[in-house]
């Protein structure tokens, strides 16, 4: 049977309703924002819960509820260790960041280092992030669209355009009240989405497995391993990375990346927008390790239901075209085998003195995987005309949805995957336009102009940062996993940006053009030191962020200072 016609009319319903109420709610709530503090700024009267959603709906796309779940179910709970920088990164935002964004009542992020350096400073920084969010954006629809395209049999390219143009209809009509307003409905839709998923792993385990034994399963196969203390840089999650590199990537993103900056300059004082992020702070890191544990629990799941050998259904489709599908088959009788194996052994739980026998399983059953990638790979190379993407962890909670839930929460779940998607994104978009409109046109636009004049420029650059976006989801390609692909090209450039704000807050003594070189300088190290694989990417937010202000620093001691302004000049 086709994964598409598991697919009932009333899932459909769901799934219809719960998007178009989005984008009605959002366009009719907001369609009277006519000055440029409502557009941009949402009207500056948001309260704290809305500011909180709004950050962490911002931060939860798609990805985020499509690759966790796979992250966990093919690594365990360690990618955790990722978000442990985000509360000491609030901390600091809310004492330091927030206080001064205020009192200077910028508009963008970037506004405020104009004053404090230069203007091509200000454009410089806001150019880095219009780069790095630009591609964001694309990916951020490519995400669910290229999943939804593989399970469901749509046309990539089609739904590519619906989620952008759905996007679009709203942030366009409401600017960042539009976004706030919708952020809250669809946080709600994905919190109670994903805890009756919970719910239903749990139900469809045999009635014997019991929570706690579902754990212990898991942990026998390595899954629940939390915390990684080592020092070992080849590891990309460990306690270090995420509370050092966590830390300056969480201080980036939410401090100086404007899509998450405009969220909690809509406060309706700085307070609300301190608590705003104290909320972020407080839940994230739960709700992360709760996605995480759902992952796990798919796991436990598919060691009492048989699973397939690779998640990606167009890979399995393409395999049985392919001159390899005797080969393949070979592979997926033994995987077989193995489950079955596994099955026996867990029918009463885990038992210790069993362990030694799930992990020789557990290493053969890796062993076929591998094997399976590499024809995929091989086929892959052979087809010039399409990706077929041989890492499926991004397919394997869909697969569980569209394959064991009942109808009507089919739909309810992609609705959660589409409204992320559409959240992240609509954050996206609007603070890509505000950049655009606020810091690189406004800047050097020529003559007065009123503010209708600049909310409808807004409006024209939010239009074109959509069609942007959806023309990057319509050339992308699948990457290791598409969670890590978001991070690492924040990192590639957070770094560098949070360099400069900080030589901004904290040393005064340097200017404009020692920033700007240091700036350029360091982009084009941190480039080469990701492409030549020196660091895990997690440490490249630290690095940049030290070599900007080292670097900075250095030059403006070799520059000439300025000369001290006599009493009578003053």
């Amino acid at each position: 049977m086709e994964i598409a016609s598991k697919l009932d009319p009333v899932d459909w319903i769901v799934l219809s309703i719960t998007l178009l109420f989005i984008v009605a709610y959002g366009t009719y709530v907001t369609r009277k924002s006519k000055n440029v503090t409502d557009y941009i700024k949402g009207g500056s009267d948001s309260k704290w819960w809305t500011i909180g959603l709004s950050v962490m709906a911002t931060q939860a796309s798609a990805i985020t509820f499509l690759s966790t779940p796979g992250q966990a179910f093919h690594s365990g709970m360690g990618f955790v260790q990722f978000y442990f920088g985000l509360p000491i990164a609030m901390v600091i935002i809310c004492v330091v960041f927030i206080p001064i964004y205020h009192k200077l009542k910028v508009y963008t992020a970037y506004e405020f280092l104009e004053g404090r350096f230069d203007l091509k400073t200000r454009s410089l920084a806001a150019i880095l992030f219009l780069i790095q969010r630009g591609l964001a954006a694309g990916i951020t629809i490519f995400a669910p669209a290229i999943i939804l395209s593989a399970v469901l049999g749509w046309d990539l390219l089609t739904l590519n355009i619906i989620i952008g143009f759905l996007v679009i209809i709203y942030t366009v009509s409401g600017g960042t009240k539009a976004v706030n307003v919708t952020q809250k409905q669809q946080m709600i839709i994905i919190f109670c989405g994903m805890v009756i998923a919970f719910y239903m792993i749990m139900s469809q385990l045999p009635a014997d497995i019991t929570f706690t034994k579902a754990l212990k399963i898991a942990g026998a196969s390595g899954k629940m391993e939390v915390l990684d203390f080592s020092f070992d840089l080849s590891n990309r999650y460990t306690v270090w990375t995420g509370i050092l590199g966590g830390t300056f990537l969480m201080l980036s993103y939410f401090g100086t990346d404007q899509s998450q900056v405009q969220r909690y300059l809509s406060g309706k004082s700085v307070r609300e927008s301190q608590l705003g992020l104290i909320f972020n702070g407080l839940l994230k890191v739960p709700m992360q390790f709760f996605i995480l544990l759902i992952g796990v629990m798919v796991f436990v799941f598919y060691q009492f239901n048989p699973s397939p050998l690779n998640f990606n259904p167009g890979a399995n489709v393409e395999i049985a075209k392919s001159k390899y599908a005797n080969d393949y088959q070979q592979l997926q009788d033994e995987h077989v085998k193995i489950e079955n194996s596994k099955k026996i052994l867990f029918a009463d739980g885990f038992q210790p003195e069993e362990k030694q026998q799930i992990l020789d399983l557990n290493t053969r059953d890796l062993a076929l995987k591998a094997k399976s990638k590499a024809i995929i790979d091989k086929i892959d190379e052979e087809n010039i005309l399409e990706k077929i993407e041989s890492n499926d962890k991004d397919y394997v909670f869909i697969h569980f949805i569209l394959n064991n839930l009942p109808r009507g929460l089919i739909g309810l779940l992609l609705a959660v995957i589409l409204s992320a998607a559409m959240s992240s994104t609509a954050s996206e978009l609007n603070a890509l336009a505000s950049t655009t409109a606020m810091d690189l046109y406004k800047r050097n636009v020529k003559g007065d102009k009123s503010e209708a004049h600049f909310v409808k420029a807004s409006k024209w650059f939010t239009l074109a940062w959509g069609i942007v976006a959806i023309s990057v989801a319509c050339i992308a390609n699948l990457f290791d996993n598409l969670i890590q692909l978001v991070n690492i090209i924040g990192s590639i450039f957070y770094g560098n940006v949070l360099g400069i704000f900080l030589l901004a807050f904290f040393i005064k003594f340097v200017r404009g053009n020692a920033v700007f070189m240091a700036a350029l300088i360091t982009q084009a190290i941190i480039i080469a030191v990701y492409f030549l694989d020196w660091l895990p990417y997690l440490w490249l937010n630290l690095l940049g962020c030290a070599l900007v202000m080292g670097i900075a620093i250095l030059i403006q001691s070799f520059l000439p200072k300025k000369p001290k302004l006599k009493l009578s000049e003053v």
